[in-house]
């Protein structure tokens, strides 16, 4: 007879996290297509640093939804 071997975070009170691939994935698709917005200012040769600053901010949420995302199919 063979023990069943406890999966990780079996032991953790409470629903198990659950991540949905599409909703990732339409998160980050709208963050990145608002940054592909944003590089298209009318003059390439002029750097609006506040155009910088949100597409900066913006990368930044997509990778923590990613980080989060990765960081919970760790725990399943």
């Amino acid at each position: 007879m063979s023990t069943p071997i406890p999966r990780p975070g079996e032991h953790l009170p409470g629903t198990r996290p659950t991540v949905d691939p599409a909703r990732v994935r339409e998160e980050v698709d709208v963050l990145l297509t608002r940054v592909r917005e944003g590089a298209r200012v009318p003059d390439p040769e002029s750097t609006d640093q506040s155009v910088l600053l949100e597409q900066a901010q913006l990368l930044e949420r997509a990778h923590e939804i990613l980080v989060q995302a990765l960081s919970t199919v760790d725990k399943i």
